[in-house]
């Protein structure tokens, strides 16, 4: 390690971004009259609804949680069939799992690393209607699937669709009709889900929202989120007086703070500067490694993105030869890059029910050569230049 690397602050690939507004919103929260099932979840939940132009948001505990209320009301059971991307966080597996249902993997398209929706359908057609209940597709990165295709699909055969957006708040496709679709809206999901971990756009700690346009779901998910128990009074089976409540499913305590709310109000009211200052780093780094021999990159920049399409840029992704290699190095002078994904048909738990490597060859493929650079808002230019310097001097003295 240099002298210069020792004395740098290190450089992760994500990190939080904290104000002094952030902080007063909590402060001014823990003292008030309620930490928890207060306004704040409500308000939360209605800013948010409007910044991805969804009717219905239900604010939860993370956004593993999010995804197990989605299958739950949609009714994931033993029965179902359900597929989705190796190329993703675990939790967009395991919430089937959860409900007892069986997953499977469509492999990915390698120039974007998102579902490859013709083998979603080569994987429906080999199949009779009614065999799969549903998708969940990720909008890995930050980059949106088209889910206006994937809608035209599903439809074919009868699916639902949940949208695991939470690499891209604020991000947009263009549908057919012209029409900008952001992430979550629900014109072509029936469900979508964010997380609000630190490393996400808009940070609470831990946290997570369901978006819908379905009132029926909505009522679901307000149901299980919260023990199956209700107090409404026209929802209620009895009414024995004022302290009265029933439960009338099994549900879960999947709540979200007041306090963790009332930062993710204050985050959301910068989302859009963040997610510009993000635009502005991936730029960086596409001018910066275009053309460089040794370097490969997920498709990111406007020329090359679909027609329409805003990238939310949760992550940067290279993909070199040597990337334990490049990833070792990279450590050497305090840069903390870090691998999205592993892909999940390859852990022990789905290798016992079945899976084995060389099943989905694109996502290996992807995985064995894949690296995400530091891409947060607070990034700085100096900060960046390091990063690119470094990546650049271990691939072209090919170490």
């Amino acid at each position: 390690m240099t002298q210069n690397s020792k004395l740098r602050t290190p450089i992760p690939y994500g990190r939080q971004h904290i104000t002094e507004a952030d902080i007063a919103a909590v402060v001014e929260t823990l003292q008030s009259d309620f930490l928890t099932q207060g306004p704040k979840v409500a308000e939360f939940e209605q800013s948010f609804a409007r910044y991805v132009g969804a009717k219905y948001a239900v604010a939860v505990s993370n956004g593993t949680a999010a995804l197990h209320l989605c299958t739950m009301a949609l009714g994931v059971n033993e029965t179902s069939r359900v597929i989705t991307t190796p190329i993703t966080f675990v939790a967009s597996a395991n919430c089937v799992r959860y409900c007892g249902g069986t997953v499977e993997f469509a492999d990915i398209d390698p120039a974007t690393a998102l579902i490859d929706i013709d083998k979603v359908r080569q994987m429906l057609e080999s199949k009779p209607k009614g065999y799969y209940a549903g998708i969940i597709p990720v909008d890995f990165a930050g980059n949106p699937v088209n889910l206006e295709a994937l809608r035209q699909l599903a439809d074919e055969h009868g699916l639902w669709i949940i949208e695991d957006a939470c690499h891209a708040p604020g991000g947009y496709f263009t549908d057919s009709h012209g029409e900008k679709q952001l992430c979550g809206n629900g014109r072509y999901a029936d469900l979508a889900i964010f997380s609000f971990h630190p490393v996400k756009h808009i940070a609470t700690g831990e946290g997570g929202m369901v978006t819908t346009n379905d009132e029926e779901l909505y009522r679901k998910l307000l149901l299980y989120r919260t023990h199956g128990i209700t107090r409404e009074a026209d929802l209620l089976e009895e009414n024995h007086g004022g302290w009265y409540m029933e439960m009338q499913a099994l549900g879960y305590n999947y709540r979200i703070p007041d306090m963790l709310c009332a930062l993710g109000l204050s985050q959301l009211s910068r989302a859009d500067e963040g997610l510009a200052r993000r635009r502005e780093i991936a730029q960086v780094y596409d001018a910066a490694f275009a053309g460089f021999q040794g370097i490969d990159r997920l498709v990111t920049t406007p020329e090359a993105l679909a027609a329409g399409t805003g990238h939310a840029y949760h992550l940067y992704v290279v993909q070199v030869a040597d990337r334990k290699g490049l990833y070792d190095y990279l450590r050497e002078h305090n840069i903390f890059a870090q691998v999205h994904y592993i892909p999940a048909h390859t852990m022990p738990y789905y290798r016992n029910l079945g899976y084995k490597k060389g099943d989905f060859p694109e996502a290996e493929h992807y995985y064995d050569r894949c690296l995400s650079l530091p891409m947060y808002p607070t990034l700085t230019e100096e900060e960046q230049q390091f990063v690119i310097e470094k990546v650049k001097e271990f691939v072209a003295n090919g170490r």
